[in-house]
């Protein structure tokens, strides 16, 4: 199993583990599919139609406090941030908003419910 498939199926089970505990925020967590393999001639269309490097994996939609939306990373326990992730996140962070990496279930359901509940 590569690394693409184990982030994979973990961002595939926090999302699920988030619909099932929290049904009335649902849709309110995003995918952004920035990722993957594209050809050069799809890749220039959406770089013009937005498509940012770096941008988090996961957005919550849900103010609390100060923070407009909680980006979630999702890495492997042994994965790092790309060059463009870490700038995106001080960028975002610089704008208010809470960046968190997450590396398994149990941390994105710390995580989750630590924002939700104004904990984290």
């Amino acid at each position: 199993m590569t690394h693409r498939d184990i982030e994979h199926q973990l961002q595939v089970a926090c999302v699920r583990w988030f619909n099932y505990q929290y049904p009335m925020l649902r849709g309110c967590l995003i995918a952004v599919p920035n990722g993957g393999r594209r050809d050069a001639v799809t890749g220039a269309r959406l770089k013009a139609e937005g498509v940012t490097a770096g941008v988090s994996d996961l957005i919550l939609f849900q103010r609390r406090g100060d923070s407009g939306a909680l980006l979630i990373e999702m890495k492997t326990p042994k994965g790092r941030q790309s060059p463009e992730q870490k700038q995106w996140q001080q960028t975002m962070e610089a704008q208010g908003y809470r960046y968190v990496v997450c590396r398994s279930l149990d941390e994105f359901m710390r995580t989750v419910n630590g924002y939700l509940t104004n904990t984290l």
